[in-house]
């Protein structure tokens, strides 16, 4: 039997090979966190219709309760606490960083200094005070972690924004950052619907209601809504005195950093010189908070177009949404249960301290 010619010689068959294309891979980072930021984002879309649909609740507090309902829906809390988490956690820690450094972009030190050195004392006795207040009476009710000093925060800056800038300063837990921005966002929220009623008959023209709105409402967007019942004047004014308080979040950050650095010290002095965690101090100022300077420069120097700024401003609006989406995903209702009396008594007596101090302040300095 004659052989086949070598050409037609059985081959083995050639490994097959992958194109360009296929031998991608994505960042096992990227893998991990893509779920929970999808997630997040559908989140954030489904508060933007809540708002379309009933404008009386805002984008951020539909979005913190979506984020609940999706931790405690039978259907979604398997991938909320599973395949999400990750990115639910990039959502509630670093996007946060993320519409911190924007908020930046909203404040200018002209208007700041243009509202007068007398409302500026003001609101500084009323944030100095709701501040103090609030911390002292969370201790006292005996919440844990570090709920009472993030709840001081948020009512007395800037709610949400000003929790999360806290939070990451002191790496608290992420169910005491949850908390907080709950009942700070939903006593925000009270606020929108019982203040207008009250413009009137405590006898406020417009812009003495815009101020008061201003130096007590906790959320940036939570003032625009309850200020511009009452008209464009008051809500120039409220937007300008409630920019003060956000102001006033970068040296209160330094300050609880220097307090946190201190405590730090303390605990290291104490522990063996073997424990690695001992020697490890949070930053003085936070790389979020520098960059949230910053922006206030830029917005100050008047090198930044409006257009942008206005651009700027809706990505920070979302961003926020998609941070509160995440923070809300971490609540667990049936353990809140175990601290919800205490922490519904002292949201209450902090908004009616602020709200009481903001009316003085305002009928004194009018």
């Amino acid at each position: 039997m004659s052989q086949a010619h070598p050409a037609l010689r059985a081959r083995p068959p050639r490994p097959v090979t992958r194109s360009a294309t296929s031998r991608l891979r994505w960042p096992p980072a990227l893998r991990s966190n893509a779920p929970g930021l999808c997630l997040a984002a559908g989140g954030v879309a489904g508060a933007r219709l809540v708002h379309d649909l009933l404008p009386m609740v805002p984008t951020l507090t539909a979005a913190m309760v979506l984020g609940m309902i999706a931790a405690h829906l039978p259907a979604l809390r398997t991938i909320t606490q599973g395949v999400a988490r990750p990115g639910l956690g990039v959502a509630a820690k670093r996007l946060m960083r993320v519409a911190i450094v924007l908020l930046g972009l909203q404040l200018s030190l002209a208007d700041v200094v243009g509202l007068g050195w007398v409302t500026a004392l003001m609101v500084l006795v009323v944030v100095a005070v709701t501040f103090t207040g609030t911390l002292w009476l969370g201790r006292r009710l005996g919440l844990p972690g570090d709920q009472p000093l993030l709840v001081a925060t948020g009512y007395s800056i800037c709610g949400a924004s000003a929790i999360g800038a806290v939070s990451q300063t002191t790496r608290s837990d992420q169910k005491d950052v949850a908390n907080a921005v709950a009942v700070v966002t939903l006593c925000g929220t009270l606020a929108i619907a019982v203040l207008p009623l009250l413009h009137h008959p405590l006898g406020l023209t417009d812009a003495a209601f815009g101020r008061w709105v201003g130096a007590s409402v906790h959320d940036v967007g939570q003032v625009v809504a309850a200020a511009q019942t009452a008209g464009p004047a008051s809500l120039t004014e409220a937007v300008l005195v409630k920019l003060m308080r956000v102001a006033l979040l970068a040296p209160l950050v330094a300050l609880i950093a220097i307090s946190a650095r201190r405590r730090t010290a303390e605990h290291a002095s104490v522990e063996s010189a073997s424990d690695e965690n001992a020697s490890v101090r949070p930053p003085l100022i936070p790389l979020f908070v520098a960059g949230f300077l910053m922006m206030i420069l830029l917005r100050t120097g008047g090198h930044i177009p409006e257009a942008a700024l206005a651009q700027a401003a809706s990505v920070q609006h979302l961003l926020l949404a998609a941070a509160l989406f995440g923070l809300g995903s971490s609540i667990h209702l049936p353990s809140m249960t175990r601290t919800g009396g205490r922490m519904a008594l002292l949201g209450l007596a902090s908004w009616i301290v602020i709200a009481g101090l903001s009316y003085l302040g305002v009928i004194v300095t009018a």
